[in-house]
């Protein structure tokens, strides 16, 4: 989930973009208080979609304030936060854990190894809070690592995997909008998968790593399939964003799903034409 769910800048607005950073800045801020330093060096853009998903949902009491920060040493900057904001970075928390072990295993990768070391002990005090959540986010990746173990291929299933973690990671109530969410979650979880996966390609064939699309890389079909897929995940995933009553930062909400989602993709296809016309040059 890192770096996918961002917004695209140039389309909004002055005021959108200043909500939107005011909401980043608050999950910071809540980040620092809750995980100290370590916590605060998890945050990504991507969960702040997240918390505005609830916020535009749910229309929670906004509690508004300034600081300064490392990034903003001299002059105050506003900050938004409200009841979801702990819990996105709780979530945040669990997925930067997971995503440090991960990184450990594949590539041996030190600094990940210590970050993960570090965030143990409170993934442990948030594991008490959601036992459930954690279960559901172990055991889908776990599936995940079977199943690229065994070298599947079976696109669904693998990208199925993390569209279930990403929907307990939706679903925060149990009420009328738990199913709607929990949807938006799972295709936006198949998205990122897929999208993961195609951005990695070239380095997974370079390292001899597992990768889904492996298959189908220098072939005619590889970009139609890609682009096919990513499609109809998003078109489900914002198909059933517009089914829920939100008024309230609906514009930040559409500018991430139908542009911010896929501007890693257009980079990552440009690059790779780029690179692809220079081969073919020589």
């Amino acid at each position: 989930m890192f770096g996918y769910i961002t917004i695209n800048k140039a389309e909004l607005k002055f005021r959108e973009f200043d909500l939107y950073q005011a909401y980043y800045c608050g999950l910071c801020e809540e980040l620092k208080k809750r995980y100290g330093r370590i916590g605060q060096a998890t945050l990504t853009y991507d969960m702040t979609f997240l918390l505005l998903l609830f916020t535009g949902l749910y229309e929670p009491k906004e509690v508004t304030s300034r600081c300064r920060c490392l990034i903003h040493p001299i002059h105050k900057h506003p900050v938004l936060t409200n009841e979801f904001t702990a819990y996105v970075a709780d979530m945040n928390i669990i997925l930067s854990y997971y995503k440090c072990k991960d990184d450990w295993m594949d590539e041996h990768n030190l600094k990940k190894r210590a970050a993960g070391q570090l965030l143990k002990r409170h993934f442990h005090q948030i594991q008490t809070h959601y036992p459930k959540k954690v279960s559901v986010i172990k055991d889908a990746l776990s599936h995940i690592a079977d199943y690229e173990k065994k070298k599947e291929t079976n696109l669904d299933l693998l990208s199925g995997c993390f569209g279930t973690l990403m929907a307990e990671i939706f679903a925060y109530h149990t009420d009328e909008w738990e199913e709607s969410l929990r949807n938006i979650g799972y295709y936006l979880g198949k998205f990122v998968y897929l999208l993961d996966a195609y951005e990695d390609i070239e380095q997974d064939q370079k390292k001899g790593a597992f990768n889904p699309l492996l298959s189908l890389f220098k072939t005619s079909q590889f970009e139609p399939f890609c682009q096919t897929m990513l499609t109809m995940m998003m078109a489900e995933c914002s198909r059933l964003f517009e089914q829920l009553p939100i008024l309230n930062y609906a514009s930040i909400l559409r500018n991430i799903l139908y542009s911010g989602v896929w501007q890693k993709y257009e980079a990552v296809k440009k690059q790779r034409s780029s690179l692809s016309q220079q081969e073919k040059g020589r």
